[in-house]
C-alpha cells in the first residue's frame, strides 16, 4: 500500500456511546480535534430532533465526514450523502467511512449544491464555513428548498461573528419557520423549514456561479505588456492582481524560449492570473487545469474563456496532486505549490510532475524561498530533473526544471 503523504493523524470521537475513528490531513479544516461547532450542532440535532426520522441525509461540506458518518452511524437504515468542494475532503471522508465501517454513503465533490445528484433529501446539514459572505450564506438558506422533502429540516451550525447575519437573512424569508435557534460561546446553531407559502423555485435552473453568488470583484488588470479581464470570487486569494509568486511565473513563461506548447498543465490556478497570461503568451493547444478545490477550476476556466480561449481547449481535472492519469504528456507544466499539504506531499507533486512531462520539458513552479530551497535539496537525491533557474524575490522563488 503506498505512504498516505496528506496523512496527519487519527482522531477519536466517542458520540452517544459510539466510537468514531477520522483519519485527518493536516490541510483540512479542524485538524487538531473535532470542531467545537460541529459537535454542538450534532449534540442539539440529537437531544431535540433525534435521528430515527431521517432516512436520507445530505451533509454539505462533509470535510473529513465528522457529520455525517457520525450520523450514518447513530442510524444505519439512513442514506447519507456527503459532498464537498475539496478533492482532499472528499477522499479522507471515503477513507473514514471505510475506516468506521459504513457502506452505502454516498461522497463526492460539489460546490454548494450545483452538484448534488439527488433531492427529497428529510434532513440537509452543515456547518457553515466562517469565511462564507453574505451571498454564499443567502444562496445556502434558500437553495436548500429545492432539495428537501416537504417538512424536511435543515440544520446548520456558524460562527458566532455570522450569527446575526444568518438570523436577518431566516426573517427576511417568509416561506421559512425558524423551530430552534441556540448559540453558546463561538458559535450558534439554527434549525428550519419551508412552510407550504414558499414561491421561490424548488431549484436554482443555473449554478452559484452563473447567478454571481460567489463574485467578489469585475475588474481589468494589468501587468507590465499585459492586460486581461478577470470575474475574482471571494475565498480565493488574488482577487485584485496577481500576488507576487504569480508574477514571477508569469515573468518566466516570457523568458521561456521555444515555447508554444501543444499541452500544458497548471497546477492550483487559483483565481486564473497565471492561467489566462500562460493563454495570452503561448497560446497552448490544450490547457488542463488540475486542483483539488471545485471552486477554483470553475473560475479559471471561467476567466481564460473570459479573455479568448476556446472551452474545447481547457479540460479540467479535480482531484488530489498535480497528475492528470492521462495518456497525453506535457510540454509545461506551470502552478503554485500549495505549502500547507505538508513536505512529503510536496515532494510527491515533484515525482509527478515528471512523470507529466516529456522529455526536455519545463516546469515553472513558485513557492515561498524556504519550500523551494527544500525541493531543490530534495532533487539532489534523484535524476529526474535539471535546475535550469532559481530566482527570489521578497520571501518568494520561482524554480524552473527541466525533465531530463
Amino acid at each position: 500500500m503506498n505512504e498516505d503523504v496528506y496523512f496527519k493523524k487519527e482522531l477519536t470521537f466517542r458520540y452517544h456511546r459510539q466510537v468514531m475513528r477520522f483519519r485527518v490531513s493536516q490541510d483540512l479544516f479542524s485538524s487538531f480535534q473535532i470542531d467545537v461547532g460541529t459537535q454542538f450542532l450534532l449534540r442539539i440535532l440529537i437531544s431535540e430532533f433525534g435521528i430515527g426520522r431521517f432516512q436520507k441525509i445530505l451533509d454539505l461540506g462533509c470535510g473529513y465526514g465528522t457529520i455525517g458518518l457520525t450520523l450514518t452511524k447513530l442510524n444505519p437504515e439512513c442514506t447519507a450523502h456527503m459532498v464537498d468542494r475539496d478533492a482532499l475532503a472528499v477522499e479522507y471522508s471515503r477513507q473514514n467511512a471505510e475506516l468506521n465501517g459504513i457502506q452505502g454513503a454516498k461522497i463526492y465533490g460539489s460546490l454548494g449544491f450545483d452538484d448534488v445528484t439527488e433531492k427529497d433529501f428529510d434532513l440537509i446539514i452543515s456547518n457553515i464555513p466562517g469565511k462564507a459572505g453574505e451571498p454564499v450564506i443567502s444562496s445556502f438558506l434558500k437553495d436548500a428548498t429545492g432539495y428537501l422533502k416537504k417538512d424536511g429540516l435543515v440544520a446548520i451550525v456558524v460562527i458566532a461573528p455570522l450569527e446575526e447575519i444568518t438570523a436577518n437573512l431566516l426573517s427576511s424569508l417568509p416561506y421559512v419557520e425558524v423551530l430552534l435557534h441556540k448559540n453558546r460561546s463561538g458559535h450558534a446553531v439554527f434549525f428550519y423549514r419551508f412552510n407550504d407559502t414558499a414561491t421561490e423555485p424548488l431549484q436554482p435552473v443555473t449554478s452559484g456561479l452563473e447567478r454571481g453568488i460567489y463574485l467578489q470583484n469585475r475588474t481589468e488588470v494589468t501587468f507590465q505588456d499585459l492586460r486581461y479581464r478577470m470575474n475574482t470570487v471571494y475565498d480565493l486569494t488574488e482577487p485584485e492582481s496577481p500576488g507576487h509568486r504569480s508574477e514571477l511565473l508569469i515573468e518566466a513563461i516570457d523568458g521561456i524560449k521555444n515555447p508554444d506548447p501543444d499541452a500544458l498543465l497548471l497546477f492550483n490556478p487559483g483565481q486564473g492570473h497565471v492561467a489566462v497570461a500562460a493563454w495570452k503568451k503561448l497560446k497552448p493547444g490544450s490547457i488542463s487545469l488540475v486542483d483539488r478545490d471545485l471552486l477554483s477550476l470553475r473560475v479559471a476556466e471561467r476567466n481564460l474563456i473570459l479573455n479568448g480561449c476556446p472551452g474545447d481547449r481547457i479540460r479540467l481535472f479535480y482531484r488530489v496532486g498535480v497528475g492528470t492519469d492521462s495518456t497525453q504528456s506535457m510540454d509545461m507544466v506551470i502552478g503554485m505549490i500549495r505549502e500547507g499539504e505538508g513536505v512529503k506531499a510536496i515532494n510527491a507533486d515533484i515525482s509527478r510532475i515528471a512523470e507529466e512531462l516529456v522529455p526536455g520539458g519545463k516546469a515553472l513552479l513558485s513557492a515561498s524561498s524556504t519550500a523551494i530551497t527544500r525541493i531543490i535539496t530534495a532533487l539532489q537525491n534523484q535524476n529526474s530533473y535539471i535546475v535550469r533557474k532559481r530566482e527570489k524575490h521578497r520571501g518568494n522563488s520561482l524554480l524552473i526544471l527541466e525533465r531530463r
